[in-house]
């Protein structure tokens, strides 16, 4: 993981992206996804091509419970996208970078 990726918890949510100014992307994820896994140099680039623009990170949804179960994650991977606490944007599964770009460049 990139240290331009942040790694988010339960304990950090709420400080960490909801009240964060601008825009976070949040990749929703688990070790065991192996579609999860695929994301990971996506999130990467993400984070380098968006920066300035754009806050990345990643919540692993089993040892994070209540934010998983908060924003209703059903299925992993799933990327949320949030702007001054509020969901903007979400897309469920693993994407290949032009979609993630056309997610991206339509609500930046």
């Amino acid at each position: 993981m990139s240290a331009a990726v942040s790694d988010y918890t339960d304990a950090g949510f709420d400080q960490d992206v909801l009240k964060a100014s601008g825009t976070v992307l949040v990749d929703f994820w688990a070790p065991w996804c192996g579609p999860c896994r695929l994301m990971v140099p996506l999130m990467d680039w993400a984070a380098e091509t968006y920066a300035g623009r754009l806050q990345v990170g990643k919540l692993e949804v089993d040892g994070n419970p209540a934010t998983r179960d908060a924003y209703q994650v059903q299925g992993i991977p799933t990327l949320i996208l949030f702007r001054d606490g509020a969901e903007i944007a979400r897309h469920e599964g693993a994407i290949a970078r032009p979609q993630l770009q056309a997610f991206l460049d339509a609500h930046l």
